[in-house]
């Protein structure tokens, strides 16, 4: 995936030379078309330098932030099945979906609050708990099938024990899933290090001195 990224980032910067020749190619055939008196006044070669660096910086910033937006995801995850249990608790115990969102806002991990107290504060400068709901959604799309039980249940009335329990496992699922998914990514991360670092270290501390060693006897 890098590769093709340098690849086409490559090719585009290569090939801005040539659209911009292009580009004085047209001005310069519109001025004769035109008639025009005045001389078209050549475009200054400074727009290389900021463009390249925005190419250059574009191309390089692209990894960092996808893997930004992957531990966040990964994060929220984590804090999910803590939120689901919580909510559990407070319908267990008798509060409306909104209580519980309620309680949830207020014990909650830190990553998910708030997207919680949101909700919370949505409602109560008069907007409807379902559209809180789709809002919360939106921003955080992990906390979507919590928010469509949420709603479900303010609506109709659905029973939100049973499915915020299936999710609760379905979400600890996912994370095993996950879990395991990156253990089995360690022996090829080893590689690095023990081909370029392990292996020259041993082969300098066992092979080399033998070798200056049958050098120096001769």
């Amino acid at each position: 995936m890098v590769v093709i990224v340098l690849a086409v980032a490559w090719g585009a910067v290569a090939s801005l030379p040539f659209v911009r020749f292009a580009r004085r190619a047209e001005m310069r055939a519109r001025a004769r078309r035109l008639a025009v008196a005045l001389p078209v006044p050549e475009p200054s070669p400074r727009w290389r330098l900021p463009c390249v660096v925005r190419v250059v910086a574009a191309v390089c910033t692209t990894p960092a932030r996808r893997r930004a937006d992957k531990r966040g995801a990964a994060a929220v995850l984590r804090e999910l099945p803590v939120v689901i249990d919580l909510l559990a608790v407070a319908v267990g115990a008798g509060c409306t979906p909104y209580g519980a969102v309620e309680v949830a806002a207020t014990w909650c991990p830190p990553l998910l609050r708030d997207a919680l107290a949101r909700v919370t504060r949505a409602c109560g400068l008069g907007e409807s708990f379902h559209g809180a709901l789709r809002a919360a959604a939106l921003r955080t799309p992990a906390l979507a099938p919590v928010t469509d039980a949420l709603d479900a249940a303010a609506r109709l009335g659905a029973p939100i024990g049973p499915t915020l329990a299936r999710l609760s496992a379905e979400t600890r699922g996912e994370l095993r899933r996950a879990a395991e998914t990156r253990a089995r990514t360690v022996p090829v991360r080893l590689l690095f290090p023990l081909v370029f670092l392990v292996l020259p270290a041993f082969g300098l501390l066992t092979v080399a001195p033998v070798l200056l060693d049958g050098f120096a006897t001769r």
